[in-house]
């Protein structure tokens, strides 16, 4: 057999030899390599309320720091803006003043022109030289007038002077107490920006169940105290009819309902809680401080349980929150970042006062 032959037939047999082994009963093939079953992560157990409310006080404690840095902040700006125009004025007197001294130095110049011009001798020397009786009365006279234009002319230099030098001091102490409210300012910005910083941190570690949760844990929380505080009674003479500036203040809130909290703010898109208030009254034709703390120390008070729509609630023992009572127990403010002007229950936070624009 030739080897062409040899070949196909080793061939053959080595196909029919694999065919074999492949039917073969009780042959074992390897299986095929499972799929993985994809992995899932356990969900998070969601927090404990008792951590939730230990969370909920770190937030109301953040929250509330800003809000004292933000009344530091609009207290300083309304002293930078106050002193600025205090300035600018004093600005303007200070021009006054040396275009009024420049005014007597020429005069006093003519003056003195005029006695040159006279061949040196004064009013008083030509006076006494005159043989002529005329002349002499005449110029006594004259003396007289020259004698009291001169003395007014030193004392209007000497006066226009002296209030140059004042209002100069002045100018500098402003610009000195200017600079420290610009320092104050920018101290508070940078702990307002910290505290909500913090703030939206902390917020920001929770889960979406999570937030939800405390959310209504703040609901609960403001309920309570609510119900807490008209059970107390102290609502049960109060008076529901507002004063004509009242209604407009109230009117003005209203409007606002939905906007947001932005530190700093007065309207017309955003509002912080003080500005809010003011921006109320200022509209109602009762301009009030700009800070709750101001507002809060400068208007009168009146008692809780005598306090009508458009007074204005101060809480917390620092004064740092303020809102406009509209009468029913409820309030409308502006109340942290996050969130918008809204309207809530008076008494869901601690009450120090209540203050009436116009009174």
């Amino acid at each position: 057999m030739g080897s062409g032959k040899r070949g196909l037939l080793t061939a053959a047999l080595t196909v029919v030899c694999a065919v074999t082994v492949l039917a073969a009963p009780g042959t074992a093939f390897a299986a095929p390599a499972p799929i993985p079953a994809p992995t899932r992560t356990p969900a998070p157990t969601p927090l404990p309320d008792k951590d939730l409310e230990e969370v909920r006080a770190k937030l109301d404690k953040l929250y509330h720091d800003a809000s004292v840095a933000t009344d530091a902040y609009n207290a300083a700006e309304e002293k930078a803006e106050k002193q600025s125009a205090e300035i600018a004025e004093l600005d303007r007197k200070i021009d006054q003043g040396q275009r009024r001294l420049d005014e007597l130095k020429d005069r006093a110049g003519a003056a003195a022109r005029d006695q040159y011009r006279t061949g040196g001798l004064s009013s008083t020397a030509r006076f006494l030289l005159t043989d002529d009786p005329g002349r002499f009365l005449d110029g006594a006279g004259r003396m007289l007038q020259g004698q009291r234009a001169a003395t007014g002319l030193v004392a209007d230099m000497t006066r226009t002077q002296k209030e140059l030098r004042a209002y100069a001091d002045d100018a500098s102490a402003q610009w000195k107490r200017l600079e420290g409210n610009r320092k104050a300012k920018a101290a508070a910005k940078k702990k307002i920006e910290q505290q909500i910083d913090a703030a939206e941190k902390l917020q920001s570690r929770l889960e979406k169940q999570e937030k939800e949760r405390l959310a209504e844990l703040e609901r609960e929380a403001a309920r309570k105290a609510q119900t807490a505080w008209l059970d107390t009674g102290v609502l049960k003479d109060a008076h529901d009819q507002a004063s004509a500036p009242g209604e407009k203040a109230v009117k003005y809130a209203t409007e606002q309902l939905g906007k947001p909290y932005v530190w700093g703010a007065e309207g017309p898109d955003s509002f912080d809680c003080s500005g809010l208030t003011s921006q109320a009254w200022a509209a109602a034709g009762h301009p009030v401080p700009r800070t709750s703390q101001e507002q809060w120390r400068q208007l009168p008070h009146v008692d809780v349980k005598d306090m009508r729509p458009g007074d204005l609630v101060i809480y917390f023992d620092d004064a740092s929150h303020v809102a406009l009572y509209i009468g029913d127990g409820t309030i409308i403010h502006a109340p942290r970042p996050g969130r918008t002007v809204t309207e809530a229950g008076a008494g869901s936070m601690p009450i120090l006062g209540v203050v009436r624009p116009d009174a």
